[in-house]
Formats: structure tokens, C-alpha cells, sequence
């Protein structure tokens, strides 16, 4: 049994909460959930009942959030979201296999969703579902059956399988600088990108290179992708992984900056929970991943 019956809210309550909290209204709640007002004032006060605490309270025609209340909606809307999420999984899984997997936004969008047709093609069977995190998680209780991972073996309570190394190179616009910069150091003399994650990736790189510096602060992102969009309108330079700089260098919106490369401050896995077994779609999905890093 996972708890005392008398400490298991009914969904019906626990919505009608969740709507009137984040509406401020029984009316508007009762309108989104296709119930009357006095339906969903019943279930909030059935539900304070229960608790044996207020929850909400009245102020004017609006409903306010007590401090119990702004505790208690925050772990319902968690349960709520993990809840809908195992029912699609399951779903998903009675009609064929389903892969629910989070991704980094840079590696998904530019190393691995160019190659999941080619898993698509062979493993029909399998449908993968996608969601963005940019920070390691519980992964545990999670919906998810695994993760793409940055950094190192430093996620607890998780199986590894190493993918690659992140290798970074300076890019920007073509107008910016012309041609790659022979000296490195030549780099300062232009606005220098910056991404929240990395720090120190500037720093990192021109010590690799042989001229140790603090670089001069500069715009701030939080994602590879609006970095690289930033350096291509001529913002300044980038630090981008090579697998996000490619296509722009390919089809030549962006430049090299310098073509001196460095590795980052980690690498990329692909982990999953060790207190269950790999359910088949994983199995497979974790076999072509080798294939594709060994054929890369």
C-alpha cells in the first residue's frame, strides 16, 4: 500500500485545486473543467477537509493561495504532470514501443534528430518522444526512460554510455572578421559570446591555445542555439560545439574564427535508471547509438 487511504486526494479534487489556483477563480475553474462553481467549491473544501487545512481563502471576488496552499499546489501540479505523463507512456507502449527520452537542446536538435530517421526506418516498432531539460533530474521517478547527459559519470543512481567528447571552435559572421585569425589573441580585439553553462569556456580555450587570459564579459546566453543565431546577425564570436557549427560553416553564414579546436569541459552520455531493467525500445535504441558514435 503506498499510503493511508485518508491522505490520497481524488483527482476530481485535486484538479479542481490546482485549476482555482492557477486562475484565481472558482468561476474560471469551473469553466475550464467543465463543472459547476459550486461543484469545484465543494471539491476544494472536501479536499481541505481531508487535510485538515485551509488551502485557500477569499479576498474580494478572487481566490487566494494560503501558505499551505502555495506549498501544496507546487507538488500537485508535479504529480499531476508525472501522472498524465505515465498514462501517455502507457498508452503509447500498448500500441507499439515507446521510447520517452529527454534531450540537451543543442545535441538533439543538431547531432541527433538528423539521424533518427535512420532508427525510425529500422525499428518501426519504436516511437520516440522527446522533451527538452537542460539539467540533470530525478530519473528515477521520472517519465523518461533515459537522457542525453553533459558533464561527466557525476548523475547518481544512473547506467552510462559514453558518446563523445564536446569540441568547441570559434565561429561568427563572415563580415565580422573576414578570414580566421592566425593569432589568437587577435579573438579580443571583437566581442567574445558567452553561454551560461560554460562559464569559463573562453577562458578554457585560450589557455588551451597558448595565451592564457581573462577574457572581457560579454552577452550572455542560455542555449547554443540563440548564441549561434546572435553570432551569425554579427553580435561577436562564438564558442560553439562543432556538431552546432557545421551546418552554419557549411552553408557559410558563419566563419571560422580561428581553426584551433579544444575539448570542453565534459562529454555527452546517454544515461538510464540501474534500478530497472532497459525495457526493449532502449535496448535497441542504445545499440544503434553505438553504431552511429562508432560510424561518426
Amino acid at each position: 500500500m503506498i499510503a493511508p487511504r485518508r491522505y490520497l486526494p481524488s483527482i476530481s479534487a485535486l484538479l479542481a485545486f490546482e485549476a482555482c489556483a492557477r486562475l484565481g477563480s472558482a468561476t474560471q475553474a469551473a469553466t475550464e473543467l467543465s463543472l459547476t462553481q459550486s461543484a469545484i467549491s465543494r471539491q476544494i473544501k472536501a479536499l481541505e477537509g481531508q487535510l485538515g487545512v485551509d488551502l485557500m481563502s477569499r479576498q474580494g471576488r478572487h481566490l487566494a493561495l494560503t501558505l499551505a496552499g502555495t506549498e501544496y499546489v507546487r507538488e500537485v501540479r508535479e504529480i499531476l504532470r508525472r501522472l498524465a505523463g505515465a498514462s501517455l507512456n502507457a498508452t503509447t507502449e500498448a500500441q507499439s514501443g515507446a521510447l520517452a527520452l529527454a534531450i540537451l537542446p543543442a545535441f538533439g536538435m543538431h547531432w541527433l534528430a538528423p539521424r533518427l530517421a535512420n532508427f525510425a526506418a529500422d525499428h518501426r516498432e519504436v516511437t520516440v518522444n522527446l522533451s527538452t531539460r537542460l539539467q540533470p533530474f530525478a530519473l528515477g521517478p521520472s517519465p523518461f526512460d533515459a537522457a542525453i547527459h553533459f558533464g561527466h559519470e557525476d548523475w547518481p543512481g544512473v547506467h552510462y554510455m559514453p558518446l563523445m567528447p564536446e569540441i568547441v571552435v570559434p565561429v561568427c559572421a563572415p563580415d565580422l572578421v573576414g578570414a580566421p585569425f592566425s593569432d589568437p589573441k587577435t579573438l579580443l580585439d571583437h566581442p567574445l559570446l558567452h553561454l551560461e553553462t560554460r562559464p569559463r569556456a573562453w577562458s578554457r580555450w585560450f589557455d588551451t591555445v597558448g595565451h592564457p587570459c581573462d577574457p572581457p564579459h560579454g552577452m550572455m546566453f542560455d542555449q547554443f542555439a540563440t548564441m549561434a543565431q546572435a553570432a551569425l546577425h554579427g553580435l561577436g564570436i562564438a564558442l560553439l560545439p562543432t556538431f552546432v557549427a557545421e551546418p552554419y560553416l557549411k552553408d557559410g553564414q558563419l566563419i571560422l574564427a580561428s581553426d584551433k579546436t579544444t575539448e570542453s569541459i565534459g562529454s555527452y552520455y546517454l544515461v538510464w535508471p540501474e534500478d530497472r531493467p532497459a525495457p526493449p525500445p532502449l535496448v535497441a535504441f542504445c545499440a544503434w547509438l553505438k553504431q552511429q558514435i562508432h560510424d561518426t
